[in-house]
Order: structure tokens, then sequence, then C-alpha cells
């Protein structure tokens, strides 16, 4: 699913226009980045979760050269799935297998 499709269902789910469900996604999907950007956690429960992962320095290897090169740490947004989201994909895939 793409953005437009997301808007698309939204706005159906909602009961408003397309338009409307593009400004509000567009402006959740902002605070969220804006959040996690400054360090916050954004917790939707049964949801997930947003936030900012310090990644330390590593040693990894050039994939064209082989040669050993160091990783620089740095900071990476993640999201960790909530108990309601899992559950519900979990079940979803146990259907699409039987």
């Amino acid at each position: 699913m793409n953005k437009e499709q997301l808007v698309q269902e939204t706005a159906f789910k909602a009961g408003v226009t397309k338009k409307q469900a593009d400004a509000i996604i567009s402006a959740i999907c902002e605070s969220i980045m804006d959040a996690v950007a400054k360090g916050d956690k954004v917790t939707l429960v049964g949801f997930g979760s947003f936030e900012a992962r310090h990644r330390k320095a590593r040693e990894g290897r050039n994939p064209s050269t082989g040669q050993p090169m160091t990783i620089p740490e740095t900071t990476v947004p993640a999201f960790s799935a909530g108990k309601a989201f899992k559950e519900m994909v979990a079940e979803e895939s146990d259907e699409s297998v039987a």
C-alpha cells in the first residue's frame, strides 16, 4: 500500500475527503518524525512505538574491495510493533497459510 492508497482508505473509513485525509496523514507523519528527531519516543498504544536508536561505531568491510573499515556511530529511527499489531499480523498470516 502506498500513500495514495492509504489516503483513500483513511478517507473512506473516517468519512472525510481525500484532501482532508492527506493533510491528516502528512501532519501525523511530520509530527512523528519531528518528535523522534528531537529524541522523544512516540507510542501509539496497540500500534507501536517510534524512537531514535544509537548505533555504536563498528568494524565492517568494504564490499567492493573486502578491506576492513570503520563504520561510524550514528543515530537511526526505529519502530517496534505493539502487541495488537503483532497479533493481527500473525492471525492474517496464519489464515493465508491455511
